[in-house]
């Protein structure tokens, strides 16, 4: 039998793993707060946060020991039963966000699968059989086949095709093309689905007043509003949900990535005008684990205690004003999009790639998306020390990635 951990896995992974991602070349084996460590003893500032999910930090002592306590008492026990966990995390959810029902999966894709279902059978009852989903360009909502038509990015969708149909994308910040779509009785719509801001695309904010405009179409030609929150979520844009920057009420929020610190677990919130789900039309083995459920209620302990999404706010306009200051020095930064502490570094040449490669030998973790965006999402309990370490790296990756362009 293998070894289950040791030095060196990364020059195998190619003959176990498959081939889904493009990893960068180091091997982390343990993390504490803000930072990471590789199985060669560097240590790395964190600015990647598992993709927006770390929330508290790596490793966050309340998070552990709410999660060894349950592992302790009872780990699993399929959603045949009730347990206390995700009962009283569906609540702290609901209260957290607005009046509705929580169905549990393990996953943002997940979630998003549910927000469907339950839009496509809202349709059936209440909109005469409409089921078209609109979505706008520019989204990811997942990579199963249905969450990855409403993302409709032909990159990610070509292999897979035949993908589902009914779902529709417009353009982002266009009002007419979308009321037009709503309008259509030829493709009736039961719904239009959205990120608050589009993070695999960039980091791009949709409006506020944008927001409360699709609000009111989704009145006028009675359809749902579901409100992707997978990466927005859990105080990242320095509110507990982004949409409430724009005083929304969605019909339907998704939840992932962070809720439960670092495990997995991703939740559907419906409010009572699209709660139609019955027994049988939906079901997840693991979803709503107790562990996983007791970490999440751990997470939001911390969050509403400390007053963590606005320190996430504060964090991030700090951030933002510093990485845009970069550009006054010289250095390709055209604009820092995003919200709080979830920000996208646009720069003026294609140079995301050379940077995040110079970032990491300088110890930090960034995420390059596409060829001209650097993507920041740290733990949200980021200090101002680990700001200016991040400033300072990020300053002379550019520099670096600049020096070795035959572009600059």
């Amino acid at each position: 039998m293998a070894e289950l951990a040791r030095p060196g896995v990364a020059a195998e992974a190619d003959q176990v793993l498959m081939s889904t991602y493009s990893r960068v070349p180091v091997t982390l084996v343990r993390g504490s707060g803000c930072y990471v460590e590789t199985d060669d003893g560097r240590r790395l500032l964190d600015l990647v946060g598992g993709i927006a999910v770390n929330v508290l930090g790596h490793c966050h002592p309340e998070v552990v020991a709410a999660a060894t306590t349950q592992l302790q008492r009872l780990i699993h026990t399929s959603n045949l039963y009730f347990t206390e966990p995700q009962v009283n995390l569906a609540a702290v959810l609901v209260e957290s966000a607005f009046p509705g029902r929580v169905f549990f999966g393990n996953s943002g894709a997940e979630a998003n699968e549910g927000a469907i279902k339950v839009a496509r059978k809202w349709g059936q009852l209440r909109r005469q059989g409409a089921y078209h989903i609109l979505t706008l360009e520019g989204a990811f909502h997942g990579r199963t086949l249905a969450t990855l038509a409403a993302t409709g990015n032909d990159h990610y969708g070509d292999p897979f095709r035949p993908l589902p149909e009914g779902f529709r994308q417009l353009p982002k910040g266009d009002l007419g093309a979308m009321e037009a779509a709503l309008a259509d009785r030829e493709r009736p719509a039961t719904a239009v689905m959205v990120e608050p801001i589009q993070g695999e695309s960039g980091v791009l904010v949709l409006d506020d007043d944008y927001l409360r405009q699709l609000r009111a179409l989704c009145d006028r030609y009675q359809a749902l509003l579901i409100v992707d929150e997978i990466q927005t979520g859990m105080g990242r844009t320095g509110t507990m949900w982004a949409h409430q920057q724009a005083g929304i009420t969605p019909d339907i929020m998704t939840v992932a990535k962070g809720i439960a610190g670092g495990l997995p677990l991703g939740a559907v919130l419906v409010g009572e005008r699209a709660d139609v789900l019955a027994p049988g039309d939906h079901g997840s083995t693991f979803g709503g684990n107790p562990v996983a459920c007791a970490a999440a209620l751990a997470v939001f302990q911390v969050l509403e205690r400390e007053a963590i999404p606005a320190r996430a706010g504060a964090s991030g306009a700090r951030l933002r004003a510093q990485l845009l200051a970069l550009g006054g020095r010289g250095l390709p930064v055209a604009e820092v999009r995003g919200r709080g502490l979830l920000l996208g570094i646009g720069l003026e040449l294609p140079l995301a790639r050379e940077t995040a490669r110079a970032a990491l030998d300088e110890g930090l973790l960034v995420n390059p998306i596409g060829t001209s965006t650097i993507r920041l999402a740290p733990p949200l309990i980021i200090g101002e020390d680990e700001e200016e370490l991040a400033l300072v790296g990020i300053e002379r990756a550019l520099s670096r990635a600049v020096a070795g362009s035959p572009d600059a």
